[in-house]
């Protein structure tokens, strides 16, 4: 039998020596994103997705031996294991095998077959299932017995039709040619009894699918529909496929063919076997689609967290609003609120005109550069608002942020800690202000089902989406770094080795002695230790340091080589680096790697780090998109051609922020000129795209839009 390091390289399609190695490393209690970055000749520069991958991988491979060990040791126990059993055991490759191997030797509740087993009946059942041409109603004659409850010849008889019956639920090749059938050739079915209602579930009202080709979202929205009590659902198979399978494996091809076993096989799979594969099939399409649903959700998340940010300006946030009106914050370029004010340009003309006037000053005596404007309620009269205001401030701009989450995060304990002095409208304020600034380091003060670029993310299994997005916005913080002087303990706790209590620890150091000056000087912080210093060092940025080193993403264990490197390149302590990589090229990276004493990749990365000291990969990325002017839905008139930026990614299509209040919707159709699997092949949230619009349905605030019709 395979190992698991031999499974997880060869589902990879990684080298065995590899797979080895990480295996090691997390055992040894290193980090996915310390592995990724800082380990890359051990694993073969493996990104971090595929090295999450690994370790999901390797969880469920050694929970999976842990679980064969166990059912093993029970059924040994029971004296009932074999050589032949306990191999099939160890081939079994997934957990429900495993199960139903284990099926007949598992404590049961009572049922119809233990009862008639107690009755003494289990030899008959034996000597009918036998099919050997003796007649069942004769052979049920020795076991007789009123004290035991087994008075007629009928009695027995329906003791051992349970007993056969069960046996054969029991089967565990049965079990598992009717599910492989199922997912195959079976359909899942809705119905509902009030077709009359309309409700979102209306598509589903008279609903059939083969299995293999219904879709992940409609699996979630017809599990919604079902616990809502609108749809009824079930699994069917055409015909009668499935008696026909479980009577073939019973039947024995004699010329003895039993009516007794056939009549026993069909009760077997009509009362027994389909409703549990019926409960077994609609599981695992559930498990799918939560899968799909949970990849979906990182999927967008990550490109949403790495949003470039608007950098080294004064921000504006409005956080609009009818009845309490419109929550005002103005924040400096490092997110330190400056200003808070509460406008109500929706009461009347004359409000507006007082909010404007507000506002203005407000622009004026901070010199406010961006507005950032919540997508809430009353988003589109503030917007409104918002150019009439700028029409006096040509060189600022606004944008329209996402504020999902805001009211989640301003009624946090961390809000209240961060910010007790202001209540908790103005608090949001703040956040939608620094979400335009920096949205990484807001963001991660959210929980990440708040964000709002999942689809059905409460139908999935909360523990399973933590575990993904928590890697998403680990993987995320420790790609940009972070700076240890101005962190909040939110970001910081999201660094690579960092827990929430050393986090907090690191933030009231600072408090305590000023700001750190050297990467070193974190070792003296309570509680982080040597190992959790080797796990986050490196994505710890200190600028105020005297050692340029310590402002990039160079790990202190390659310090030496850094240097090694620059003296070979014949560098000076003034000269620009911006160069170092066409050196190093030139020099012979080979060459250079053993002359330094570190790796190939290694020394690579060291170059881009020396060459670009503290860049942000956020950078590269094209910027958000600031507008002007407001576009509002009545302005829309179908061939106009937009530009937008992608705000979800799902499975039947994309919202794109077209600058109107509401988001347009390209079906998977439009995404493309060719066929799609999912529109995340073509684009991910935060792209800048081109789209035209196809139609407008104001009553339904609906706006239907294309990306392949645009004409070049």
């Amino acid at each position: 039998m395979a190992s698991i390091v031999e499974i997880l390289s060869q589902e990879l399609g990684q080298k065995l020596s590899y797979v080895e190695n990480v295996v090691s490393l997390i055992d040894e209690g290193n980090t996915i994103p310390f592995i990724a970055r800082y380990r890359k000749e051990m694993h073969g520069a493996m990104d971090d997705t595929t090295l999450r991958n690994l370790e999901t991988r390797l969880t469920y491979l050694r929970g999976l031996e842990t679980r064969r060990s166990e059912v093993k040791k029970s059924i040994e126990n029971q004296g009932k294991l074999t050589e032949e059993l306990s191999a099939a055991i160890d081939q079994a490759a997934t957990l429900t095998e495993v199960e139903d191997l284990y099926r007949p030797y598992k404590q049961k509740r009572r049922t119809r077959g233990s009862i008639a087993r107690e009755k003494g009946l289990e030899p008959l059942a034996k000597a009918i299932y036998a099919q050997d041409g003796q007649d069942p109603a004769q052979l049920a004659q020795d076991y007789l017995d009123a004290e035991k409850g087994v008075e007629t010849v009928e009695d027995a008889l329906a003791g051992a039709n349970d007993i056969i019956a069960e046996d054969l639920s029991d089967d565990a090749d049965i079990r598992k040619s009717l599910r492989e059938l199922t997912m195959r050739r079976g359909q899942l079915v809705c119905k509902t009894d009030d077709p009359d209602t309309d409700t979102v579930y209306r598509l589903y009202y008279d609903f059939a699918q083969p299995i293999s080709r219904v879709l992940d979202h409609q699996i979630l929205a017809i599990n919604r529909g079902e616990k809502e009590g609108i749809l009824k659902v079930s699994v069917t198979l055409p015909g009668n496929q499935g008696a026909a399978l479980v009577c073939r494996a019973a039947l024995k091809p004699t010329q003895f063919v039993s009516a007794f076993v056939r009549a026993a096989a069909e009760d077997a799979y009509e009362r027994l076997i389909f409703p549990s594969i019926q409960r077994e099939v609609r599981n695992e399409l559930t498990d799918r689609a939560s899968q799909g649903a949970i990849h979906n959700f990182a999927l967008n998340l990550k490109p949403l967290l790495m949003q470039p940010p608007v950098k080294g300006f004064v921000t504006m946030g409005l956080d609009p609003g009818y009845r309490n009106g419109c929550k005002v914050a103005v924040v400096d370029a490092t997110g330190k609120v400056l200003d808070t004010a509460v406008v109500y340009p929706t009461f009347s003309q004359k409000k507006k005109q007082e909010a404007i006037t507000i506002l203005s000053g407000l622009m004026k005596k901070h010199g406010v550069r961006h507005i950032a404007i919540g997508n809430g309620t009353a988003s589109r009269e503030t917007e409104a608002m918002a150019v009439e205001l700028l029409r006096d401030f040509p060189e600022a701009s606004y944008m329209i942020v996402s504020e999902a989450g805001a009211s989640v995060y301003s009624a946090s304990p961390l809000a209240a800690e961060e910010f007790p002095e202001y209540d908790v409208n103005l608090r949001s304020a703040v956040s939608i202000a620094r979400r335009l600034q920096d949205p990484l380091a807001e963001l991660v003060k959210i929980d990440p089902k708040a964000i709002g670029v999942g689809q059905y993310q409460h139908d999935c299994p909360q523990k399973e989406l933590d575990a993904a997005l928590g890697a998403v916005v680990e993987d995320c913080v420790n790609a940009v770094g972070v700076d240890a002087n101005t962190a909040s303990r939110s970001l910081l706790q999201q660094v690579s080795g960092l827990t929430a209590a050393t986090a907090k620890n690191i933030v009231l150091y600072r408090e305590e002695n000023g700001p750190f000056t050297s990467r070193s000087q974190l070792k003296k912080v309570p509680k982080l230790g040597p190992k959790a210093f080797q796990q986050a060092a490196g994505f710890l940025r200190v600028p105020e340091s005297k050692e340029v080193l310590d402002n990039t993403g160079v790990h202190p264990e390659s310090y030496p080589a850094a240097k090694s490197l620059l003296e070979l390149l014949g560098y000076g302590k003034k000269d620009s680096l911006t160069d170092l990589p066409q050196k190093l090229e030139a020099y012979g990276l080979a060459k250079a790697a053993e002359a330094c004493g570190v790796g190939e990749p290694t020394l690579l990365d060291i170059a881009k780090e020396l060459s670009k000291p503290g860049r942000d990969p956020r950078d590269e990325l094209p910027a958000p998109i600031l507008r002007k002017d407001v576009l509002e839905m009545k302005d829309l008139k179908p061939g106009m051609v937009l530009t937008g930026t992608v705000r979800n990614v799902i499975d039947f299509g994309v919202f794109v922020d077209i600058g109107v209040h509401q988001d347009g919707l390209v079906h998977i159709s439009e995404v493309a000129d060719h066929r799609l699997r999912h529109p995340s092949e073509a684009v991910k949230v935060g792209d800048v795209v081109k789209v035209v619009v196809l139609s407008v349905d104001e009553k339904r605030q609906r706006i239907s839009l294309s990306m392949k019709q645009v004409k070049n």
